[in-house]
């Protein structure tokens, strides 16, 4: 399949929107944060706003999803196999995005964080366990990478709400056991 090539000029201006939003979201609660602030901020007109964007919440959906896709690099991990390592390292990447979000943004995401999140991790682990378990059903390894999604978001929930100053390798290293027996015994 042939890959696409963006013009620079369109990543730079998605970006500058992206910034932009960012930007406005640590001053400014979501639900107020408007076009008219974000077109501003990042001085372009409107019409170069929706041609980017469906509306304010496509917005900061592709933003989250953007940053989060950052933090996983996730190219590295759908080619790698799913071991202890390789959960840990997720778990610790889940835990750091939440945290610079939570310094960055207001209230008012939280939905849409754990969304995209679950969103991601489910596409993320059903690569590696294809990969691993190409015997294996597909829609039991689908049911699989959902339920790994939803426990890692379920676990960097817990994580963040119980800060006790532990690292949030050294939180999840206890289970990670249960978690690799549970996937070996598919």
């Amino acid at each position: 399949m042939k890959e696409v090539k963006v013009d620079p000029r369109i990543r730079r201006t998605r970006k500058l929107i992206m910034d932009a939003f960012i930007e406005l979201s640590s001053k400014k609660e979501f639900r107020d944060i408007t076009v008219k602030d974000i077109t501003a901020e990042a001085m372009i007109n409107r019409a170069t706003f929706y041609y980017h964007f469906e509306d304010i919440y496509d917005l900061l959906d592709k933003s989250l999803s953007e940053v989060l896709l950052v933090n996983l690099d996730c190219d590295t991990y759908k080619s790698s196999e799913l071991n202890e390592e390789v959960v840990s390292s997720i778990f610790r990447a889940i835990t750091d995005f939440q945290m610079s979000l939570s310094t960055r943004c207001h209230r008012g995401y939280e939905d849409t964080i754990a969304r995209i999140i679950r969103e991601q991790l489910e596409i993320i682990f059903y690569h590696m366990l294809v990969k691993q378990r190409s015997n294996n059903d597909e829609k039991t390894l689908k049911l699989m990478a959902v339920m790994l999604s939803w426990g890692i978001y379920g676990a960097s929930v817990e994580w963040k709400r119980s800060i006790e100053e532990m690292e949030p390798e050294i939180y999840i290293k206890s289970v990670i056991p249960f978690i690799m027996a549970g996937i070996d015994g598919m």
